[in-house]
């Protein structure tokens, strides 16, 4: 299987890895880290150097009750990485829901449009322009993410009963209005949307039942890393003790490895080198297990 994307066909026969790069000074995890131009990139370099198969940029954050981004400064911090990053030789994501920005990224050279509105934003025209930019393009690849309300408001009123069956009914209708206007299934893939107006039990809901959601016939987008459920989950955390997002490497790592063995394609992460180890060691487990059958298989017969 792959996933098409403006200049890349990425093999998802194993999971692939794809680095955050945020330009904003408000992230939830790394704030202010990589909000220049030149520490994104120099940002950007190293998650290949450690092993990235994709990078992921975007400029304005969507921890909850983050403020709103202006286009223009969307653009004035996303463009000049953007610009730079398609030149290092690896599928260039950018993390946005603006289809002013779409465009203008896409014009750059980059590969996916990853959009936690799935393409339904509207902005002051009232109109969600997205899905015309996603399918006015030849090939640019798409992720449509579910999310509960908006960042604003999502974690106030999180979603009610189970969780499943709501997000797996969105994620196939959002994909398949896409495929409707011409856009090819093998662009796209989907995200649950961990965190985005869950709770933290249908988060973990959505991480033990995952493989539920490839009913909907696209590849699964999982980004567990650093979230605030995984600190709720982990020793201490019953008497009031939590884990700083910096602090979170085990518990991502773990949920991690969880969502690659439920058959996610792509894994969404900050620590990208120890990701990757980790996901080493399943693909290997994977390797040998195959192997073994298959000499099992050649001795019977």
């Amino acid at each position: 299987m792959y996933w098409q994307t403006s200049r890349f066909q990425i093999d998802l026969s194993r999971p692939q890895v794809m680095g955050i790069v945020n330009v904003t000074p408000d992230s939830f995890s790394d704030g202010a880290q990589h909000a220049d131009t030149a520490a994104a990139l120099v940002h950007c370099e190293q998650l290949i150097q450690d092993g990235a198969d994709i990078l992921d940029i975007g400029g304005e954050s969507t921890r909850p009750g983050a403020r709103p981004l202006g286009v223009e400064e969307e653009l004035a911090r996303v463009l000049p990485v953007v610009r730079e990053a398609v030149r290092l030789g690896v599928p260039v994501s950018v993390d946005t829901y603006k289809p002013q920005v779409m465009r203008a990224v896409l014009d750059l050279g980059a590969d996916i449009i990853n959009d936690i509105w799935a393409l339904r934003w509207r902005g002051e025209s009232g109109v969600a322009e997205a899905p015309g930019v996603v399918a006015g393009h030849p090939s640019c690849g798409v992720c449509l993410m579910h999310m509960h309300l908006e960042p604003q408001t999502m974690q106030i009123q999180p979603m009610q009963g189970d969780v499943i069956p709501q997000v797996l009914s969105f994620l196939e209708r959002s994909a398949h209005n896409l495929c409707g206007l011409g856009v090819k299934k093998s662009r796209i893939l989907v995200d649950p949307g961990v965190g985005f107006g869950k709770t933290v039990a249908q988060n973990f809901v959505l991480l033990a039942r995952q493989t539920e959601l490839l009913a909907a016939g696209f590849p699964l987008l999982l980004g567990w890393s650093r979230k605030s459920s995984l600190a709720g989950m982990t020793a201490g955390s019953e008497r009031g003790q939590t884990l700083l997002p910096h602090q979170r490497l085990a518990p991502s790592l773990a949920a991690a490895l969880l969502a690659a063995q439920r058959e996610a394609s792509v894994i969404r992460v900050h620590d990208v080198k120890e990701t990757v180890q980790v996901l080493k060691v399943l693909e290997t487990i994977r390797s040998v297990s195959t192997q073994s059958i298959n000499q099992e298989g050649r001795t019977q017969s």
